[in-house]
């Protein structure tokens, strides 16, 4: 699709290319569209910092306590206060936007105005999605640091990060994995294993999947029995739910390592992630905002959809990826 800077020639929309537009439309239909591609994001640990100002936010990781024994006639034990701070960067910033002539807004069809606002609202998810995916490389050891540009097969190379080494489940290093190390069964009962000896909480597990994945578990008997498969509505992404854990699938997963970059074999690497709510935070300070101005000197109306957040790793330790051959 081509795309111009404003300002500039070219990138408006014309009679033949768009549809007609009234803002509180495009605002409403755009929201709707942002939520309902929303995959990861409605898994993670939210905070909103609407309406407060600064580029950062800091929020406290309080740690676990000891209960002590109680003697008689003896005061009680004070547990000395270890809390630490995670800082946010909020440094997320995505726009989409189109400029509509006026001759499109009274004289074209009204459909495509659906077509362009359910775009804003995909593109403005992915790149949320995108940014969520990318914080399996904090998980482990990893430093809790979410990668929010491209990702090499060093930066998953941590304790969090294990593959199904020809039937072992294996801490990944790049340059292994072969066609075999797909997803199975008992690798994911040992990663669920690997919850449970991190003492992550029960509830509010998930495990989130790229296609590949779905295909493989579509060949597993037990994984497509009534006890997987509800066949009730559900919400976005949302397949079934295997060990108390539910199970998502989506496209936007990190791929770890190209094929073309695995000196193993000629295959791509893809990060499946097994996590608790808790694991990561997604502090939105400006959710998606639509805004329109007229301009009169291309006699059309900008419109434009953004958001504004920033994505870190919040417990390292409740979340795992899964790397998987594809």
């Amino acid at each position: 699709m081509a795309t111009a800077t404003y300002p500039g020639a070219g990138g408006n929309t014309a009679l033949t290319e768009a549809a007609t537009f009234v803002p509180e439309i495009w605002s409403d239909e755009i929201i709707a569209a942002y939520q309902k591609n929303l995959k990861m994001a409605p898994l993670v640990k939210k905070i909103s910092m609407s309406g407060k100002k600064g580029d950062k936010l800091h929020i406290p990781k309080p740690t676990r306590g000891d209960a002590n024994a109680k003697a008689a006639d003896t005061a009680v034990t004070i547990i000395a206060n270890t809390e630490s701070e995670l800082t946010i960067d909020i440094n997320r910033h995505f726009e989409y936007s189109r400029l509509i002539e006026d001759i499109v807004e009274v004289q074209a069809l009204s459909s495509l105005r659906q077509f362009y606002t359910e775009d804003a609202g995909y593109s403005l998810a992915v790149r949320v999605d995108t940014d969520l995916h990318s914080a399996g490389t904090g998980f482990g050891n990893g430093g809790a640091i979410v990668h929010t540009g491209s990702v090499a097969p060093t930066d998953y190379q941590h304790t969090g990060c294990f593959f199904n080494d020809g039937g072992t489940t294996t801490q990944y290093t790049d340059d292994t994995a072969v066609a075999a190390d797909v997803f199975s069964d008992a690798f994911f009962r040992d990663m669920i294993q690997k919850m449970d000896d991190n003492n992550v909480p029960m509830e509010e597990r998930v495990l989130v999947i790229p296609p590949s994945v779905r295909k493989t578990i579509m060949g597993i008997d037990r994984y497509v029995s009534s006890d997987f498969v509800t066949g009730q509505a559900v919400q976005s992404g949302l397949i079934g739910n295997l060990y108390g854990v539910d199970v998502y699938v989506s496209a936007n997963c990190a791929t770890i390592e190209a094929a073309a970059d695995n000196t193993a074999s000629s295959i791509d690497t893809r990060a499946a992630m097994l996590f608790h709510r808790d694991a990561i935070v997604l502090a939105e300070q400006q959710s998606v905002r639509s805004q329109t101005q007229y301009k009169q000197e291309y006699l059309s109306t900008l419109y434009t959809a953004d958001c504004l957040y920033g994505v870190q790793v919040y417990r390292p330790e409740a979340g795992f990826v899964l790397a998987i051959a594809e």
